[in-house]
């Protein structure tokens, strides 16, 4: 099974700021040590059932004032096929955004940026600048990586908004839209309603597409049967085509190995190999342009 992983992050702590990996900022994770070293594709180890054949780069805070930088690294020392999402302030005036933009846009591997929204999104997301931004992303036939909680209906409103009028744009949802972690999900469990809503609310725009990834980051002993049912709702919601299985690297070492990762995707029952094929490399092939 070849495989292109469309979500890790790699790491040079001599050459980049990493802010939030130091152990006096947050997140102040118990475990935060084990991932706080000098990370690249060397580190990438799998087996004979399956083959990394390319990776997308998600920037990791290297430096978020010039994340032009991170890219320059990467591009100098990656050897496999790959393409980056970099870091880019959404908040920024539309003249800084465009500036800022330029000066990514010169590596060939960028092919989208990423702003964190998470517990900001409705304030981003109301926000001019953001609306003017994404529609310059839009423009240039950039993508979006998205990071917030689908829960969160008055963001995921907000951005609909956005969509219905920036046709062009597309987006991609990082960890699933951070699903709730429920030992017993119920339809009167009215987060993981919430989130269904939003799943659907976003899968009607045809430019939209979603990675199933971070269940570490939601509980470092996730259940494989939560971890399927999530993906599996994915898959209902979105189609086979515009979902994609990752493996948040090196995070995901806070649960398990990278081969471990992929080798749960891998033994996942519902699909075929035909499907596991999109689901773990044609459609992050597609989406993120290779």
């Amino acid at each position: 099974m070849n495989i292109i992983d469309p979500h890790l992050h790699f790491f040079n702590l001599q050459q980049g700021d990493y802010h939030w990996l130091k152990p006096e900022n947050p997140p102040f994770w118990p475990d935060k040590a084990e991932i706080y070293r000098n990370l690249n594709e060397q580190h990438l180890q799998l087996d004979s059932d399956c083959k990394l054949v390319g990776f997308v780069h998600i920037e990791a805070g290297f430096d978020n004032c010039q994340p032009w930088r991170e890219i320059a690294w990467l591009q100098s020392h990656c050897s496999l096929p790959f393409r980056s999402v970099a870091a880019l302030d959404l908040t920024l005036s539309n003249h800084q955004f465009k500036q800022q933009l330029q000066r990514l846009t010169i590596y060939p591997s960028v092919v989208g940026i990423r702003y964190i929204l998470d517990e900001n999104a409705l304030q981003v997301l109301t926000s001019a600048n953001a609306a003017c931004n994404l529609e310059t992303l839009a423009k240039q036939q950039l993508s979006f990586d998205l990071q917030m909680p689908l829960a969160n209906i008055a963001a995921v409103s907000a951005l609909a908004k956005i969509l219905d009028k920036t046709i062009d744009l597309d987006i991609i949802i990082d960890h699933a839209g951070w699903p709730p972690e429920a030992k017993q999900p119920t339809a009167q469990d009215s987060i993981c309603q919430d989130w269904l809503s939003g799943l659907t609310t976003l899968s009607k725009y045809p430019r939209c597409s979603i990675k199933c990834s971070g269940f570490e980051m939601l509980n470092r002993h996730y259940r494989l049967a939560w971890q399927a049912d999530i993906i599996e709702q994915c898959v209902d919601i979105f189609g086979l085509k515009r979902v994609m299985l990752a493996s948040n690297f090196p995070l995901c070492l806070f649960k398990q190995s990278y081969l471990n990762a992929w080798q749960q995707y891998l033994e996942l029952p519902r699909y075929n190999k035909d499907e596991l094929s999109q689901l773990c490399q044609k459609n992050a092939q597609r989406i993120y342009k290779f």
